[in-house]
This record gives structure tokens, C-alpha cells and sequence, in this order.
């Protein structure tokens, strides 16, 4: 099989029976050098796709209160679900 022939498999799959999942998962205070510094990443998968956007910032909490999706998608610090910051 080719690169090419895996691409079109791949972007041809059936995402209609995928469940609906909107994350924002921050990942804050794990590294001893980068005190305050978080990774922060954008999960949304369902019918219409999959979308992945991850970065990181010195002000995680500021920066996802400055996005759209805050509010709207289902918020996970540390591992462990959140209602609002």
C-alpha cells in the first residue's frame, strides 16, 4: 500500500458514529524549572472530525479564559474534571 493510498483511506473514514468529545486539558505545574507554566491542549472529536491544538504558556488559567472554546467544552486540570476555574 502507498503514502498515498493510506492518506485517502485515512481521510475518507466514516466519522458519523463517533462519540462527541470537547476537551481543554491543562497540564499545570509539572516541571520544577518552569514554575507557573502549563501545557494546555484543545481536544474535539465527533461527526464532524477531529481537531487537536496544544501550547505552552506561562499564564495557562489566563490564556484559556481568553479562548472560545472556554465555557463550551468540558475543562480538565491535572487530570482531574472541573467545573470553572
Amino acid at each position: 500500500m502507498t503514502r498515498q493510498e493510506l492518506k485517502t483511506m485515512f481521510l475518507q473514514q466514516d466519522y458519523s458514529n463517533v462519540k462527541e468529545r470537547k476537551q481543554i486539558i491543562v497540564d499545570y505545574n509539572n516541571n520544577p524549572y518552569w514554575v507557573g507554566y502549563g501545557t494546555i491542549e484543545i481536544l474535539s472529536e465527533g461527526p464532524n472530525g477531529y481537531s487537536s491544538f496544544k501550547t505552552h504558556q506561562e499564564f495557562p488559567f489566563e490564556y484559556i479564559k481568553t479562548r472560545k472554546e472556554y465555557g463550551e467544552y468540558e475543562l480538565i486540570i491535572n487530570g482531574k474534571k472541573v467545573d470553572k476555574i
